[in-house]
Formats: structure tokens, C-alpha cells, sequence
């Protein structure tokens, strides 16, 4: 993709990390950037988990002639490296390739993000699980954070400790995301899941099939199904977080397929 010309404008940098691995943070990620997009926000997704990427592996371009590692490596501009979704939405992917892993630098992160600022509303990192190297560098980066967690004890005490890192690091966390909610009893009430943290619940995402179903396609949730419960709990959060007065009015036949 070509060079998106030099524009001015005043953008957000938001990382969106988790305590641990699998609780649906590059979901989450691609499906927020999505319906960001949607609103008519310039948006690019950047995969900050340079280690084990899946931002590409989700949207369908898993191999990429110029990628952000190239990029980190000082053998390509990050312009190079930016590739625009079908739906309008860009991508910045990282190498599936572990081979120069030892020779990047995580903290150029933080020059790219500034980079990056000119060309898009929204620049959101896809974070590493976990509190490593990586996970910290994305946090350095960002303006604010969303901590993706699911409703389990020990989800949401690594969450936690998410949430104590973003404060010492005095970076505004936004909000959680509970992802993967099956409603039942053994589950932690979502009132006790923002007291533990102290911190408001964006949303609330329910355990949904066509979740595996996008990934098998290689899109987001949100373009696959646009008027699932999933797909509606992304654009309720994106609206939130973009100060957007959004209501979607569902049909009695959309409720009932929902149901």
C-alpha cells in the first residue's frame, strides 16, 4: 500500500493487553478496530505481539512482503508496512518468523506509535499477554489501555495485575472488557469482576460460535455477523470509547435469531 500522505490531526493510541493468553484480546482488538472503522474513524491495527503474532493470522495475510518487523529492523519505512482491509480498516502485521526476534529493539514501538499518529484516528496495539517485555513496551506506548479479561478468578487476577502495572506506569486504563460470558452460575458477576479491579466495564461479550466461525473466514466478527450479540457488544464499546451516541434498534426476527 502506498504512502497516506502527511495530515495533522489529533489521534489516540490505545493498547489493548490482558493478563493472560486466550481470553480474546485479538479478537477483541480487529473487532473494535472494525467497528471504529464503521463509525468512520480512520483506524490501523497495529500487532505489538512480536513474538507470537496474530493479528494477520485472523484477517487473512499471514505472509506480507514488507511487515513490522522489517520495520523495527530499519529496512523499511513504517508507511511500507501498513496494508488496508477491505472494509476500509489497515493493518500493520508482524512476521510469523521467530529468526530476528533477538535483533529487535521492543521500545521503537514507541517511535512508530508517534509516526503513526499522522495517518489514522485510532492506532490500537495488539499486546503480548502477560506482563513481559513486550506487554510493557505496548503499555509505554499507548495513550490509554483496555485490559481484556473473561469472568474466571484467575482471569481476573491476572487482570488485576494488569491493572496495578498501567498504574505505575500512570497511564489512563479506560476499561475492562469481559469476553467470553456463557451466563452461567459458576461464573463471576460482572459487578464483582469491576469492583475487584476498580475499574467500569466497557462491555460485556458473550461466548458466541461465530467468534471461531470469523477466524475461519479471516474477518471480523462484525463484518461476518453485523447484527450478532458479539458483533453489537463491539460497537457499543467502540461507541463508548469514541464518545458516540450509539443505538442499534434490532427486529423482532433479529431478537429471535439472536435469542
Amino acid at each position: 500500500m502506498g504512502f497516506l500522505g502527511d495530515r495533522v490531526r489529533m489521534s489516540r493510541i490505545i493498547t489493548i493487553t490482558s493478563g493472560k493468553g486466550g481470553v480474546g484480546k485479538t479478537t477483541s482488538t480487529i473487532n473494535l478496530g472494525a467497528a471504529l472503522n464503521k463509525f468512520g474513524k480512520d483506524v490501523i491495527i497495529l500487532d505489538a505481539n512480536l513474538t507470537t503474532p496474530n493479528v494477520s493470522l485472523h484477517l487473512g495475510a499471514p505472509i506480507v512482503p514488507v511487515n513490522l518487523n522489517h520495520v523495527m529492523l530499519g529496512k523499511a519505512k513504517i508507511h511500507e508496512a501498513i496494508y488496508e482491509h477491505e472494509s476500509g480498516m489497515k493493518i500493520i502485521p508482524s512476521s510469523l518468523s521467530v529468526r530476528e526476534l533477538k535483533e529487535i529493539d521492543n521500545n521503537k514501538l514507541k517511535t512508530i506509535g508517534k509516526k503513526l499518529r499522522k495517518f489514522a484516528d485510532y492506532i490500537i496495539y495488539d499486546s503480548a499477554a502477560g506482563l513481559g517485555e513486550e506487554a510493557i513496551v505496548a503499555m509505554e506506548c499507548a495513550d490509554e489501555i483496555v485490559i481484556v479479561t473473561n469472568p474466571e478468578i484467575p482471569a481476573v487476577a491476572d487482570a488485576l495485575k494488569t491493572a496495578k502495572v498501567a498504574e505505575q506506569l500512570k497511564k489512563d486504563v479506560l476499561g475492562v472488557i469481559v469476553t467470553r460470558v456463557r451466563g452461567t452460575k459458576t461464573e463471576m458477576p460482572i459487578d464483582n469482576i469491576s469492583d475487584m479491579l476498580e475499574l467500569p466495564i466497557l462491555g460485556v461479550v458473550p461466548e458466541d460460535e461465530r467468534v471461531q466461525e470469523a477466524l475461519i473466514k479471516k474477518d471480523a466478527v462484525l463484518h461476518i455477523h453485523p447484527k450478532s450479540e458479539v458483533a453489537r457488544a463491539y460497537k457499543q464499546i467502540a461507541a463508548k470509547i469514541a464518545g458516540i451516541n450509539y443505538i442499534e434498534k434490532l427486529s423482532i426476527l433479529q431478537k429471535i435469531f439472536n435469542w
